[in-house]
């Protein structure tokens, strides 16, 4: 059957067992779509939110790279694996010593600005290869500690030795790690046996559909589905052009905002720089996105579909 261009974001709840590559492939074939991509992997043990951009999305979908994440994580104290999770084997096994409040005074420790050390089972690369591959050959290369900011972490559940808790955190967080460095700080070690993405960015798993109920709709059903493009930038200010402004934009021209017709009026409460805002016409339809700088508008990214 011949591809569609279809343009929006779809959020799916990825089952288990099923890598984020593979989720994506069979979505986008349920759609017939010609272009899609994700926002982020997920591990094959891990569920939960994996936003799938089509068409125009794509173009955005980096800002959802660079967003917050959040997750429910359970942890097994008392066992250390060789990947930090539970596909991976024993490495140490300690008696699990500590009680509640002890580990509620662990995760006050790991609470704003961490380092964490990657781990060697991930897709980092060095000299072109992924750390994975020099760790499935026994190799172990040394990793510089990076930051990282943990800005929730409360516990859920302590039913010894496993615990469960609730991480929202910056890009490039391992939660493996996390549970590791937990362990060893409660004198343990520990691994992760189960993980749960509840949100990227603004986005949650509210509105999220699975693969078995998307295989079970049929076309029009799909299509409900999906989310406009600017769902991915809901936390970006808005600026709404006048027609023959919203024509020079499209066509890369930077614009100073106060010396435009209607748009002024519509972005007085703005600041005169911002990193990113979301541009429309003023019915409303996305033209792109867009950089403040001293009151200019320079356009950044720009949907194709926009006339």
């Amino acid at each position: 059957m011949p591809r569609r261009v279809l343009d929006g974001v779809l959020l799916l709840d990825k089952p288990l067992g099923l890598s984020s590559n593979d989720a994506l492939i069979r979505a986008k074939r349920l759609y017939l779509a010609k272009k899609a991509g994700h926002t982020g992997t997920l591990d094959p043990l891990a569920s939960g939110l994996l936003p799938l951009c089509f068409g125009e999305a794509t173009k955005f979908s980096q800002d959802l790279l660079e967003a917050d994440k959040t997750y429910e994580a359970t942890m097994r104290l008392g066992i250390r694996t060789t990947t930090g999770d539970a596909e991976g084997e024993a490495l140490e096994t300690r008696d699990v010593v500590c009680d509640e409040p002890a580990v509620l005074k662990a995760l006050a420790g790991f609470r704003g600005d961490i380092v964490q050390v990657p781990p060697m089972y991930s897709a980092l690369k060095r000299d072109g290869k992924p750390l994975y591959e020099y760790a499935r050959a026994g190799q172990v290369v040394e990793r510089e500690a990076r930051p990282v900011t943990i800005h929730v972490l409360e516990l859920l559940a302590c039913a010894l030795p496993d615990v469960t808790f609730r991480v929202t955190c910056s890009k490039g967080t391992y939660v493996r790690t996390l549970a590791e460095d937990i362990g060893e700080a409660l004198g343990c070690g520990a691994h992760l046996v189960a993980l749960r993405r509840t949100a990227v960015g603004a986005l949650t798993l509210e509105h999220a559909v699975t693969l078995d109920a998307l295989s079970d709709a049929d076309a029009s059903a799909r299509d409900a589905w999906l989310q406009p493009v600017d769902a991915l930038l809901s936390t970006f200010p808005a600026v709404y052009l006048d027609e023959e402004s919203a024509r020079r934009f499209l066509h890369g021209q930077r614009l100073r905002l106060s010396e435009l017709p209607q748009a002024a009026n519509t972005t007085l409460d703005l600041p005169s720089d911002l990193p990113r805002v979301r541009v429309y016409t003023q019915d409303k339809r996305l033209l792109g996105v867009a950089k403040m700088i001293d009151g200019v508008l320079a356009p950044d990214r720009l949907v194709v579909t926009a006339s």
